[in-house]
């Protein structure tokens, strides 16, 4: 399977599409409820309201839309990951990753607020990447700093990426300060437009944010979940070892792509410490880099048995998982 992937072959979008139907055939099944929790935000609670009331409660509708947006997401991070030349050739291993790395945890296969903005912070991350060459470049910092904004109404946590917004700009662009304001001022719109709304609907003194705090996250504690973890952890150490050992090789842009993809999954992992949800779904913000880390786990190594240990290991957790554990 990772040799199929290996190579660039248009037909690997269908090919992707029925590895991601077989890996999640479980959401169509049975359909988990949408996951809601504390750190959702106003359109993300609208949005699953108002869905609940149009199909009457079914939540096949939220298993199909689960699944497009994460097939959306692995082909979308997969061709980013191709133009930018992040790695030798381009292949599909990023996208089949990140299918496979999203099959892993039962608390991953509902749709969430944390899975919708993925799709927004692929789009954050790769802006971020093209913006040293970008022909109006405070356009495209305002608008990646706007798009944070709007994601924090989504799910609140979002508000942290700012981090990664900020220290972007510093990797890719001299330091201009007007452009740090500017970026500040996008993601000050969309929190100047809600509070107008709550004005205007009067609920400003009603509404109240959640609580900023810091405390240990959940954590997986049965057998197989960690057993996934720990072939997950392995790989993506395996794949920042061939990173790093070919980093050289890379020309300069690069290199600061991938910083920013060290950057990224270091911001990721600090969302659940920040983030009292009780459970295990915020953690698939990590998913996205380590899905590109993985691929270079399966991609380098000159020996097919640790990509096929990997790979077929992390595919038969998943199925246990998805049909006998829950």
């Amino acid at each position: 399977m990772t040799g199929i992937f290996k190579a660039n072959n248009p037909p690997n979008n269908v090919l992707l599409l029925l590895y991601g139907i077989l890996l999640k055939m479980h959401l169509f099944i049975q359909p988990p409820a949408p996951q809601v929790q504390a750190a959702d935000a106003v359109l993300y609670q609208s949005l699953v309201m108002g869905l609940l009331k149009v199909f009457q409660g079914s939540q096949l509708v939220f298993s199909i839309i689960a699944f497009i947006l994460l097939y959306i997401q692995a082909i979308s991070f997969n061709k980013l990951v191709n133009d930018l030349r992040l790695m030798p050739r381009p292949n599909y291993l990023v996208g089949m990753s990140y299918l496979l790395i999203t099959s892993i945890f039962a608390q991953w296969f509902a749709l969430s607020a944390a899975l919708i903005i993925n799709t927004i912070l692929i789009w954050v991350w790769a802006r971020l990447c093209t913006l040293h060459n970008a022909p109006k470049a405070k356009t495209v910092i305002y608008n990646i700093g706007l798009v944070i904004g709007i994601a924090c109404f989504i799910y609140y946590p979002a508000i942290v990426f700012t981090f990664l917004f900020i220290a972007g700009i510093s990797i890719t662009r001299p330091f201009r300060l007007n452009e740090w304001l500017i970026g500040l001022l996008g993601i000050s719109t969309a929190f100047y437009f809600f509070g107008a709304w709550l004005f205007l609907t009067g609920q400003w003194k009603t509404f109240n944010f959640p609580e900023a705090t810091i405390s240990m996250p959940h954590f997986l504690r049965s057998v197989w979940p960690l057993a996934g973890f720990a072939l997950l952890c392995v790989a993506v150490l395996v794949g920042i070892f061939f990173v790093q050992r070919n980093m050289r090789r890379l020309i300069v842009q690069t290199r600061k792509s991938w910083q920013l993809v060290y950057l990224y999954l270091f911001v990721a992992i600090l969302i659940p410490f920040i983030n009292q949800t009780g459970n295990f779904t915020s953690w698939i913000l990590v998913a996205v880099p380590a899905s590109l880390l993985m691929a270079c786990a399966l991609f380098y190594p000159d020996r097919k048995w640790f990509p096929l240990l990997v790979h077929w290991g992390l595919v038969t957790i998943s199925v246990v998982i998805a049909y006998f554990v829950n």
